[in-house]
């Protein structure tokens, strides 16, 4: 049984995570995780999922997600965010830039014991590799 009821708890847990996550504080992140997370149907170890951003960050150092619309559900919650940065590291084999980029995301989180226990994502890499990769 889910001990968190509804939208606001939902948006509640949503907007700490969040904070930790425009924070850049991946320790922060690894408590929302709940052992055995499931990331876009792949089961893997809390460290594993907070291990994924700080090579984002390294390569974004000011990367932001901020958030378009919320929807939540009896033990879900969806988000359309706008994630933002500039390019100042290498990022999927693209030395610096220093452009700004920004792009669609969309994310669903399934919430079970106030954890998020899985993770259906999708980001537009390929918009972002394009705003990077142009030509000057």
């Amino acid at each position: 049984m889910n001990a968190m009821t509804g939208h606001d708890d939902f948006e509640a847990m949503y907007t700490r995570y969040l904070d930790a996550c425009n924070a850049h504080d991946v320790s922060a992140m690894l408590g929302f995780y709940a052992p055995g997370i499931t990331v876009n149907d792949v089961v893997m170890p809390p460290e594993a999922v907070a291990a994924q951003f700080p090579p984002l960050f390294t390569a974004f150092p000011d990367w932001r997600w901020d958030i378009r619309q919320v929807w939540t559900g009896p033990d879900t919650i969806a988000l359309h965010f706008t994630v933002s940065g500039t390019h100042r590291g290498t990022f999927l084999d693209v030395p610096a830039t220093g452009r700004t980029v920004s792009v669609a995301e969309f994310t669903v989180y399934r919430i079970q014991e106030g954890m998020f226990s899985a993770v259906w994502d999708l980001m537009d890499t390929g918009a972002l590799l394009d705003q990077i990769r142009r030509p000057a």
